[in-house]
């Protein structure tokens, strides 16, 4: 049965169908969007609640606690992860892969609503929730500021105005606003005008509350006129509130301007943001699931001089940081790739047929498989991003292979005297199978990379259904397409037809095979030794994967750094906006900076109020000096010279499978039970790991030591007063905790009423003397000082209480050393733990990058051999044999062998991508047993050879077409491993593997395929005659 003779006797329908399949591709292409990674649905949610004023021991006990009570009994959640400061709580909650986000979705608000009830009463807001997609990172950041107005008016115009309309645009999924400083008016009142009129906090509160309200009224219904019923019973004026009633002494009213300051104010005004030095509020854009990110950036952009134009002119809004800048860049860098990588194949083809219509055959097959993928990538729901465009690059040597055995078996018989058509009918027939061996056993490779199940196997499921459907539309073409022009194309042309240049080219060609085929000749003779050195290289590439460096994913440029700021635990917010400033500054003088912004405060990104956020953004790499990790390091050592502040910085990379930021790219969480061993054991720990020469920058987030301050009330004493509890932490709320008392109802927008204690009170506790409290006894005056009731007792209080399910837990975080792996630095943290014995009673274990890699470094061998058992199994099937798929697989370690070397020899771990490249060897470097196998058992069926004489022939007149095919997939890697533009690391490793596996596995699998393929010959035969079966059965069983 010959597939392609129905294309080759109809050229024109054949055309058209190629011409579908191209404008196909080319409408798929436009409406592809654009992307730095696959969208891919990480089965990650946090919830966030604030409570103003909470203690981080209030917010454990009282909001942590039970919500993660609650979420303890969803099914499919893998792990839970909480962390409480004052007034804010944060459970990080991450399920099980299989599990749905939808479903867990609603899962987390099911538990949110039955953990009502546990909650407190008088929480601002209930706890909200948010899917965490690290891969979906802001795609643009804006700067809102003003030089006269403050921020306060600003926000107020940026939710109301800009930030909804920014939403309503295309693409855009979230407008999120950054440590914002929302106005609310603020009561300051003054204890002592307080004590002087006789009155406490507790009545100040209710005045409030009674005075501003926003209720249903009803109406009047006449018998022929209705109307609704309103009344002031707002104020929205500080100056109106001010002048509220709060009581009347000696027949005078007293008002609330008497005893406190009414004014407008931020919301929280213990937070705070700078875009480059300039007090500002931060506005992070981020797009909605499959949105072009270029479409929807330059949407944002068309749309700021509108905007700008709707706000007062003292109002700048800038552009901060621009995602699609180094997107822009990274996906230019691997188009030009790709097209290089097209070029260089075509040479080849070139080179090797020095023929143009024989040229341009295969050259066709390029463009028709790329652009026949964009199709399926659309109908998928892909994106072009770097994994997408990777495998497109990494398949243009894969492509041609196919074409390039059609042409060069056509052009044979062409040569043997047949017609074009006669060629090109005899030829496809006979090739058919190895194509479709080929093809087959290429994508039967891939299959384990689709069956991945961590998050590493979802981002590159994409890669792989994009390289798999490439090679099935090659191998398509080079059945249709290829013999059908060859029918047409093709001639014979006689030796003296042929230019020069074409008879050197031949002569050399012809040189190499008999150089060739002399060396064969010597490996035949030599079997044994042959055999040797294949089972050597199969020991060899054992020992280099145990010596060899293992990691994750290599560290990218991309441009953009995260740091953290952190300062003394006891340090105040005045103390700690000093600090940050001064870090800005510095960073700001940074040559290679081009912007910055940071903020301060506990909000849902920064837990303690001790440290600060910096995203830095770094000039394109054409314009500057260093690398990121250069900038790096030389920012850090400026920043050393600030005192009482340390700074973790980060480079932000593409690829990033952490849904917290820590201070390090790498950390790990240690748990235990009873919270007093975890706060003694975590020292000794981190200090152990310091002296480590494999890590670096070695923190945890262990804060055990802010300053804390007990009042103790003498309750006997209390009781006599007639004061209770309640009444004392009420008191204490209203005073320092930033209390919300009412809330004003507007048509835009909603604005707090905060109760406060004057500022200038806060300095220290002495402000406790001028407190008082109500009384409830007839013994009392009315007023109980505080002071009488209580006395003062200072500790040292936690700043954040973290839990790992629901038990105490802290975070330590790492850099890997220069030049160390991050498999070294795991064995490392291994071996700290036991020198320092630590108990047995604590759990380790590792979080995001580092411990996706502790699973992938089980999963890889594994991902390896299923890769070469179903590659057994799929050609076993196609040559109805045990023992061929053997001798085809005794290519891979030789293959293995280049890849690991090279590898190591570039300097390079064996990470995620060196893994997969090692991957594609597979499925690339058995062509060369396939195209020699075939002919062989074909000239021993027909031409009744024996199987040295077959296996002789076979590589001989398959020589060409194997040197083709492994110069042109080479050629097409040689791209990735030179390239050096915007995400360039993590091409390189790919292109690495690929290139270093096939010019040892050329070297090599040229003489071991045809010794092993007698070696299992003559083994078959012997199994044959013991097994009892006459000599015809056993030849057959020998040569199938």
């Amino acid at each position: 049965m010959n597939p392609s003779k129905i294309f080759i006797l109809r050229p024109v329908a054949t055309t058209l169908l190629m011409a579908a399949i191209l404008l196909a591709g080319l409408f798929a292409y436009r409406q592809l969007p654009l992307s730095a990674l696959p969208a891919v649905d990480y089965p990650t949610i946090q919830v966030q609640t604030f409570y103003p004023g909470a203690s981080p021991e209030v917010m454990t006990s009282a909001v942590t606690a039970p919500l993660e009570r609650q979420f303890g009994q969803m099914p499919g959640l893998k792990q839970m992860t909480s962390a409480s400061s004052a007034g804010a709580s944060m459970i990080t909650l991450q399920f099980d892969l299989a599990l749905s986000l939808d479903v867990a979705e609603q899962q987390v608000q099911a538990a949110i609503n039955a953990g009502g009830n546990l909650l407190p009463q008088d929480l601002p807001t209930p706890p909200v929730y948010a899917k965490i997609n690290p891969a979906d990172a802001p795609i643009m950041t804006l700067a809102v500021t003003s030089k006269s107005l403050p921020l306060i008016e600003v926000e107020d115009l940026i939710e109301t105005r800009l930030a909804q309309k920014l939403s309503q645009l295309p693409g855009v999924g979230l407008v999120a606003m950054g440590h914002g400083q929302r106005r609310a008016i603020r009561v300051s009142f003054n204890p002592t005008a307080l004590a002087k009129y006789g009155l406490n906090i507790d009545d100040l509160r209710t005045v409030i509350a009674n005075t501003n309200t926003n209720a249903p009224k009803g109406g009047f219904d006449g018998p022929k006129q209705s109307s609704t019923i309103n009344a002031n019973d707002q104020i929205d004026d500080p100056k109106q509130f001010g002048k509220t009633v709060i009581a009347f002494r000696n027949g005078n009213p007293v008002r609330l301007s008497d005893v406190a300051e009414v004014r407008n104010g931020p919301e929280n005004d213990r937070i705070a943001s700078w875009a480059n030095s300039t007090p500002a509020i931060i506005l992070d854009i981020r797009r909605q699931p499959g949105a072009n990110v270029i479409e929807v950036v330059e949407n944002v952009k068309a749309m700021l001089p509108q905007l700008r134009a709707s706000l007062p002119a003292a109002i700048d809004i800038s552009v901060l940081s621009d995602r699609t800048t180094t997107i822009r860049a990274s996906v230019e860098d691997v188009e030009f790739e790709l097209v290089l990588a097209v070029a260089l194949v075509v040479l080849v083809i070139f080179a090797f047929l020095r023929n143009l219509p024989a040229t341009l055959i295969p050259s066709l097959s390029v463009p028709l498989s790329l652009v026949g993928a964009f199709v399926a990538m659309y109908f998928f729901g892909f994106s072009l991003d770097n994994l997408s465009l990777m495998a497109l690059t990494i398949s243009t040597g894969f492509v041609v292979d196919d074409a390039i055995v059609v042409i060069e078996n056509i052009a044979r018989h062409m040569e043997a005297g047949a017609t074009p058509l006669q060629a090109a009918l005899r030829g496809s027939a006979q090739i058919a199978f190895t194509i479709v061996s080929l093809t087959v056993s290429l994508v039967a490779v891939l299959v384990p990379l689709l069956f991945m199940g961590d998050i590493v196997g979802r981002l590159f499921h994409e890669f792989a259904v994009t390289l798999a459907v490439t090679i099935v539309i090659s191998a398509f073409v080079a059945l249709s397409l290829a013999p059908m022009l060859c029918a047409k194309l093709l001639r014979h042309r006689p030796d003296a037809q042929r230019s020069r240049f074409d008879r050197a080219a031949e002569r050399a060609i012809d040189a190499m095979i008999r150089v060739y085929g002399r060396g064969l000749d010597i490996v035949l003779e030599h079997q044994p030794t042959m055999l040797a050195v294949t089972v050597g290289t199969l020991a060899l590439t054992c020992l280099l994967y145990v010596v060899i460096p293992k990691g994750f994913f290599p560290p990218q440029d991309t441009g953009a750094i995260q740091a953290i700021s952190e300062a003394a635990q006891d340090i105040s917010f005045a103390g700690m906006v000093e600090k940050q400033r001064a870090l800005g500054d510095v960073i700001l003088r940074d040559p290679d900076v081009e912007t910055v912004s940071s903020s301060v405060g506990v909000d849902g990104a920064n837990t303690t109020l001790n440290a600060g956020r910096f995203s830095i953004s770094l000039k394109p790499q054409p314009q500057r000096r260093a690398s990121v990790t250069e900038v790096i390091a030389r920012l850090q050592d400026a920043a050393s010279q600030i005192p009482g502040v340390q700074l973790y910085m980060q480079p932000v990379q593409d690829l990033t499978i952490d849904s917290t930021a820590s201070k390090a790219a790498y950390h790990f969480v240690l748990e235990n039970v009873d919270l007093a061993s975890l706060r003694e054991w975590t020292p000794k720990l981190v200090e152990r790991l310091r002296e480590a020469p494999e890590l670096a920058n070695v923190a945890s987030d262990l804060q055990s030591r802010g300053k804390a301050l007990d009042i103790l009330i003498d309750r006997a004493t209390a009781a006599r007063f007639g004061v209770t509890m309640a009444a004392v932490d009420n008191m204490l709320y209203d005073a320092f905790g930033q209390r919300i008392v009412s809330t004003i109802y507007m048509q835009s927008n909603q604005y707090r009423v905060i109760l406060e204690l004057d500022p200038k009170f806060h300095a220290s506790d002495a402000a406790l003397a001028g407190l008082y409290l109500p009384s409830s006894s007839s013994s009392s005056s009315g007023q109980v000082p505080l002071t009488a009731i209580m006395r003062l007792q200072e500790r040292d209080g936690p700043l954040q209480i973290t839990h790992l399910g629901q038990f105490p837990a802290t975070t330590i975080s790492f850099d890997l050393a220069p030049g160390v792996s991050l498999g070294a630095a795991v064995r490392a943290i291994e071996a700290a733990q036991a020198e320092i014995e630590l108990p047995e009673s604590f759990t380790l274990a590792m979080q995001g990058a580092a411990a996706a890699f502790t699973a992938s470094s089980t999963n890889e061998l594994l991902l390896i051999l299923a890769a070469i058992v179903t590659m057994y199994i799929v050609l076993g099937v196609l040559y109805e044999s045990f023992v061929h798929p053997i001798t085809i697989l005794s290519t891979l370690p030789s293959a293995s062998v280049g890849a690991l070397l090279a590898l190591m020899i570039a300097g390079y771990d064996l990470d995620v991508m060196g893994v997969i490249g090692i991957i594609l060897l597979i499925g690339i470097v058995k062509k060369n047993a396939i195209m020699m196998i075939d002919f062989a058992l074909d000239a021993q069926r027909v031409d009744g050879l024996a199987p040295r004489e077959a296996i002789y022939r076979a590589c001989l007149l398959r020589f060409r077409p194997i040197l083709m095919t492994t110069l042109a997939a080479m050629l097409g890697a040689i791209p990735l491993m030179l390239g050096s533009g915007v995400g360039s690391e993590l091409r390189q490793p790919l292109g690495v593997s690929i290139v270093g596996g096939l010019l040892v596995s050329q070297m090599l699998t040229l003489f071991s395929t045809p010794v092993v393929y007698l070696y299992f010959d003559r083994l078959a035969s012997r199994f044959a005659r013991l097994g009892g079966g006459d000599e015809e059965r056993a030849q057959a069983e020998a040569t199938e």
